[in-house]
């Protein structure tokens, strides 16, 4: 009997066993992403080589979507930095009055300017007579609806009458400058003020500018606010010497019983830079003596 074909069906079975079991789809071959382009998560079930299977998921398999934006390099932009303003009110012969620090840049304007109260003036606000009744320790607690409250020491009440509201004043006419401020809360007291309730702490004139020791060149701007006679604001300017080298007037936008704004702008000669005065004052109606003076020294540039 011939058993080869037989033998060579047999063969034939155990060649194509061995073939399936080494067998399977591969699938396409991976391609590379082309040099300068993007990439994108891929979705479906095929990782790529060397992703994990099991536990924490590995990286995201990519593939290729556009062109790419170079990543920028280099020394990160610095933050922007700056400086601010703020207007003090200090004490002087029993009323407030207005000077002002230039600080740097700082979102807590309120918490700045409580300081700077506490800190006092500077040598020229001493000498002009300007102090400072605040004690150190006045923290800002919050802003809200108008109303800033302050924490202030157990020490801040210890004094007169007189010397408290005046104490107070200094705070309510600082803070409210600015224009989330209408009002101040004291934490502890139940007091809560406005500018209004303070008015009367006011001279009848108050100069905001020039602030003392301020360096001015002509025409110098002087303002303010005053309540005169006819709202006529005189302002002469003075040397060193005391000489007078320029005088003007402005009008306010109220006056003879109600306070208003005023703003004027006034020329001088001078020969030689050097330190100097600018005199804000009401002319009075019986005598035409200078009466209400208000004196800010000053460093006034040459004019030729």
């Amino acid at each position: 009997m011939n058993r080869l074909p037989a033998l060579l069906a047999a063969l034939a079975l155990l060649l194509a066993g061995c073939a399936d079991a080494r067998s399977g789809t591969l699938g396409p071959a991976p391609r590379a992403a082309a040099p300068g382009t993007a990439t994108a998560p891929v979705t479906g079930p095929t990782a790529l080589p060397g992703t994990p299977t099991g536990g924490t998921p590995g990286p995201t398999a990519t593939r290729s979507t556009g062109p790419v934006t170079p990543p920028r390099t280099g020394t990160p932009t610095p933050p922007a930095t700056g400086s601010v303003t703020v207007q003090l009110w200090f004490a002087r012969a029993g009323v407030v009055v207005p000077t002002r620090r230039t600080r740097p840049t700082t979102v807590a304007t309120s918490r700045l300017a409580l300081a700077e109260l506490a800190a006092g003036p500077t040598s020229a606000e001493a000498a002009a007579g300007l102090a400072t009744l605040v004690p150190a320790g006045v923290e800002m607690v919050r802003i809200a609806e108008g109303t800033a409250t302050v924490a202030p020491p157990e020490s801040f009440a210890d004094t007169d009458a007189r010397t408290l509201r005046l104490r107070r004043a200094q705070v309510v006419w600082t803070l409210t400058q600015f224009p989330t401020v209408r009002r101040v809360a004291f934490a502890g007291s139940g007091v809560v003020l406005a500018r209004t309730d303070l008015a009367d702490l006011l001279a009848p004139i108050v100069v905001t500018e020039p602030a003392i020791g301020q360096r001015v060149a002509g025409p110098v701007t002087v303002a303010g606010t005053a309540d005169v006679y006819e709202a006529t604001v005189s302002i002469r300017i003075l040397d060193g010497s005391g000489r007078v080298v320029g005088t003007g007037f402005t009008t306010a936008t109220c006056g003879s019983g109600c306070r208003g704004d005023y703003r004027g702008g006034v020329a001088y000669r001078l020969a030689t830079a050097g330190p100097g005065t600018v005199e804000v004052y009401e002319v009075s109606p019986r005598d035409g003596s200078r009466t209400h003076v208000v004196a800010v020294p000053v460093l006034l540039a040459a004019t030729a």
